[in-house]
C-alpha cells in the first residue's frame, strides 16, 4: 500500500534548511517518493500550526521508513538539525 510521509516544520534558519532541501529532494525521489504539496497555503484547523507543510508520497511505508534511514537522507537531515522545529511521520494510504 502506498504511504503518506507528513512534515509540518518550522524553519530557524532559512540557509541551512535550504542545503536540507537541496539535497532531500533527490534522496526522497532515490527511494519512489514524489512530494504532492510542499510548503504550500494551508489552514491550520486543530493542534499546534507550523508554517511549512510537506507531504510526499511513497510506494510504501517501508520505501519511506527505509528513505528516512539512507545515508543520503540523513546527509540532508543532518542541514535541518539545529535550523528547523520539526515533527515527521509515515501514513499507509488506503489506496
Amino acid at each position: 500500500m502506498p504511504a503518506l510521509w507528513i512534515a509540518h516544520v518550522t524553519v530557524t534558519d532559512a540557509e541551512a534548511y535550504q542545503k536540507y532541501a537541496e539535497l532531500a529532494g533527490p534522496a526522497v525521489a532515490k527511494h519512489g517518493g514524489t512530494f504532492i504539496a510542499r510548503g504550500g497555503r494551508f489552514v491550520q484547523l486543530e493542534g499546534n500550526e507550523r508554517p511549512r507543510n510537506v507531504v510526499a508520497k511513497f510506494p510504501s511505508v517501508e520505501a519511506a521508513v527505509d528513505c528516512y534511514h539512507s545515508d543520503d537522507y540523513q546527509a540532508a537531515l543532518n542541514h535541518a538539525r539545529g535550523a528547523s522545529e520539526r515533527e515527521l511521520m509515515v501514513v499507509e494510504t488506503t489506496e
